[in-house]
């Protein structure tokens, strides 16, 4: 199949281009400079070098192309996983994900891709008992910057599935980690933050994270290539309340136990978004994932890590 991804040499698209070469797919790779270009090429791809918000440079790319099918993986998002970084980050990320994958999604639909599929979210379901599964609400009433968020993937979401004629999924992705990531166990930046104690304990700790490692998601990216349409989590089966797994992290990494702050010292310090994060985050199912795309997620690293000195 010929594939066309935009955000190809991001913390997904890398080892996304390298599964969809694996898999026998012929794949063509957007990215934004030369080096991109060259980074693809090395890992068997084919590239363009275009800007999302470049909407005539993306149509003639796209034509050129003609793919079968498109994946959108576009993000614009900071290098340290700060509460200030990520706010200040938040408006050009939208424009991208928004202005940036209409344009995409236009050229796609123009050059006669019958698949698309889009990043979306699995870790901003709206409080609730249990694991969310993809029926599930998303949290439109949390603290203002995640509200935000949500508001842009409900768009990017009603975008790509109400398009007629597109087989349209959304995948909806957990906290990402492995190699290139926040949560990269060698050099991420949450990484540096946990060693330095500055990533907290907030009040309960009780908001349940879901976890999926990168070359999972790619793997589950490369199977929606031949699933239904429609909206799938895809997370691995560790769902962890933070109380439980930063301490597990801290201590995978060789750093010290994290230190815990209230909930008020955390809206002083970090923001109401941090709070939401720590107490009111809840955890997504992959059943559905694992029925209709045979996902088979790995164990979370360092819980697992956990589990073999206990």
């Amino acid at each position: 199949m010929r594939i066309f991804v935009a955000g190809a040499t991001g913390a997904i698209g890398r080892p996304l281009i390298s599964a969809l070469v694996a898999a026998g797919h012929d794949a063509i790779g957007m990215t934004t400079s030369e080096d991109g270009l060259r980074t693809l090429r090395d890992k068997g791809a084919d590239g363009v070098v275009v800007n999302a918000l470049d909407s005539s440079g993306i149509k003639s790319a796209i034509e050129k192309v003609r793919p079968d099918a498109v994946i959108e993986e576009l993000t614009s998002l900071p290098r340290k996983y700060t509460p200030e970084e990520m706010r200040a980050a938040a408006p050009r990320d939208h424009k991208l994900r928004l202005e940036g994958g209409r344009n995409v999604q236009d050229a796609a639909q123009g050059a006669g891709a019958r698949r698309y599929i889009v990043q979306s979210t699995g870790f901003f379901y709206a409080p609730g008992p249990g694991l969310a599964a993809e029926t599930d609400p998303l949290a439109m009433n949390a603290s203002p910057a995640i509200a935000g968020s949500v508001r842009t993937y409900m768009q990017i979401e009603e975008r790509v599935l109400g398009a007629p004629g597109l087989e349209g999924i959304a995948l909806r992705y957990g906290f990402f980690y492995g190699p290139g990531t926040y949560h990269d166990l060698a050099s991420g930046s949450v990484t540096e933050q946990v060693r330095k104690r500055e990533y907290p304990v907030i009040g309960s700790g009780q908001g349940v994270y879901a976890f999926v490692h990168v070359e999972d998601a790619a793997a589950a990216t490369v199977a929606a290539l031949e699933g239904d349409p429609g909206v799938y989590n895809i997370v691995d089966d560790d769902p962890s309340e933070l109380e439980v797994w930063l301490p597990a992290f801290a201590s995978a990494i060789g750093a010290p136990e994290p230190p815990r702050i209230s909930e008020e010292d955390a809206l002083k310090t970090a923001g109401p978004d941090s709070v939401y994060y720590a107490t009111q985050l809840r955890g997504a199912s992959n059943l559905k994932a694992k029925r209709q795309l045979g996902f088979a997620p790995r164990r979370l690293e360092w819980l697992a890590k956990r589990s073999a000195t206990a």
